[in-house]
């Protein structure tokens, strides 16, 4: 077990530098130049000092060669430095730390929305009695996942802010504020729950133990919770960092739809105007939150089910191959 969990943080550390690597490159291979786009603030394209140009590149180094340039950032970024925005000169730990709170609060709220609903609606669709409900309620999480969320998003303002005054339109905090936002989060994440936490419980309840259990007298509660719950969790685990992606990707849509402060919105702005330090603080924050989540689910498979205990270090092996694709994700989702 010690083995596995060096070689899992092992392949952490290869994708976080492969996600800070793959980052660096792309925003340096855009064609504009970020400091001019800082430099011109008010965006109307007015000529600026070339002299000043020149000096704001030197002051963050963009005058050097781009292996040096590539060279500082990274060995800055392993001593916790992440450099200052090129946009408002401001500290990268600083702008992440007054992101981070607000996002962090509207991912939890709906994640816990999702898991809600998601694990609601595949109890629901799983076991319901008549036939016609039973494809109704599966057909439910096809259309949460297909519709996009700025629809979705567009739609509860139009309902419940500017019909039914019953939230904030814009900025809200709090509870009440904060609602709307993590509903449309977590539409698509809890729908993608339910598909495959129906799957699961489906394929696990026509196994034959469970045909044991009900033929020694359990109850289809008692079975539910004992024998079916745990395996058929496994797959809605495995998933947990294409959640934690999408719920990423996803808080750019929702927090520039309710103009809210956030880790989304800072992402926005700073690869609109090439901000490299910042993008890059982002996606070293986004790549550990992704790795961290799928560490800790390898971690918990042998509890939710001891036959992966036995395969644990073919799955390492496995595994090795499958996180050389990692890092492109996390930038994408960054």
């Amino acid at each position: 077990m010690a083995r596995y969990v060096v070689v899992r943080v092992l392949q952490a550390i290869w994708v976080l530098w492969a996600a800070f690597t793959i980052s660096f490159v792309v925003l340096y291979l855009l064609p504009a130049d970020p400091v001019a786009i800082a430099a011109d603030g008010a965006g109307v394209g007015t000529p600026v000092d070339k002299a000043a140009i020149a000096e704001l590149q030197a002051r963050y180094g963009l005058d050097r060669p781009l292996w040096q340039q590539y060279w500082t950032a990274l060995t800055n970024a392993a001593t916790g430095d992440l450099g200052r925005s090129i946009s408002t000169g401001q500290p990268v730990t600083r702008a992440l730390g007054d992101a981070v709170p607000n996002t962090l609060g509207l991912a939890g709220l709906a994640l816990l929305f999702a898991v809600l609903g998601g694990v609601g609606l595949a109890f629901a669709a799983t076991y319901a009695r008549r036939p016609w409900l039973r494809n109704a309620l599966s057909s439910v999480p096809s259309l949460g996942v297909s519709v996009p969320t700025f629809w979705t998003g567009l739609l509860l303002l139009q309902l419940f802010s500017f019909r039914w005054h019953l939230a904030p339109a814009f900025g809200g905090h709090g509870f009440k504020g904060t609602v709307l936002p993590a509903l449309t989060l977590a539409i698509p994440i809890g729908a993608v729950i339910a598909q495959v936490l129906t799957a699961g419980l489906e394929s696990t309840w026509r196994q034959p133990f469970v045909d044991v259990a009900l033929a020694k007298g359990g109850s289809r509660t008692w079975v539910l919770r004992k024998h079916v719950l745990r395996p058929a969790s496994v797959p809605t685990f495995t998933i947990a960092g294409v959640l934690v992606g999408n719920m990423l990707a996803g808080s750019v849509v929702v927090e520039t739809v309710f103009a809210r402060q956030g880790v989304g919105r800072l992402t926005q702005t700073s690869v609109l105007a090439q901000d490299i330090p910042v993008v890059q603080g982002i996606v070293l924050l986004t790549s550990t939150v992704f790795v961290t989540v799928n560490l800790a689910v390898d971690l918990l498979y042998p509890l939710l089910d001891p036959r992966i205990a036995g395969r644990s270090r073919s799955a390492t092996t496995d595994s090795e191959t499958a996180d050389i694709d990692t890092a492109e994700e996390v930038v994408v989702h960054a």
